[in-house]
């Protein structure tokens, strides 16, 4: 079995992406409700800034900041997946998955990607919002409504002609 060292760096920024086992699927937009509280537990139990997030419908992006004195991300996607996953039926899995009691709904592994620098950090913002429109999903960021795009343009912290620019978004 393959062994990741993750970066254990307290109160890190970090951009993620998260897939579904079965790419193509849209489960994630159908149980969004169900995700949405996952989330909100796993926030409570364990704290950590969303910076970013969009959720499509067989993946999604973040960008997360830890708590001064805490670099377990690991853990709070742990929590997460497998709180989204109580309840659903299991996918056709592998029998290395059924071995693991794994239920096949989430790809094992997970990209991180810890933000160097503001301008590391802005692009990351703007893959989040972007990654909608580089799908095919719409024709402009401020279309889907899965998105902390609506958040950010509420706060002031993104222009609102930037949402509306149809175009290419890439990493």
């Amino acid at each position: 079995m393959s062994h990741y060292i993750r970066p254990r760096i307290d109160a890190a920024c970090i951009f993620f992406t998260l897939a579904l086992a079965r790419r193509g699927s849209d489960l994630l937009l159908r149980e969004v409700n169900r995700l949405r509280q996952a989330v909100a537990i796993t926030k409570r139990d364990l704290p950590f800034e969303i910076n970013a997030w969009v959720v499509l419908p067989d993946h999604l992006h973040a960008v997360w900041t830890l708590p001064a004195g805490d670099s377990d991300y690991p853990l709070r996607w742990r929590l997460i997946k497998s709180r989204f996953s109580h309840g659903l039926d299991a996918q056709p899995r592998s029998p290395s998955k059924v071995a693991q009691a794994e239920k096949g709904i989430w790809q094992r592994r997970y990209w991180d990607h810890h933000i160097r620098d503001e301008a590391d950090y802005a692009a990351h913002l703007r893959y989040c919002w972007g990654n909608p429109v580089k799908h095919g999903l719409v024709a402009r960021a401020s279309d889907w409504p899965f998105s902390s795009i609506h958040r950010d343009m509420r706060f002031g912290l993104v222009e609102p002609e930037w949402a509306e620019v149809a175009g290419e978004f890439g990493e």
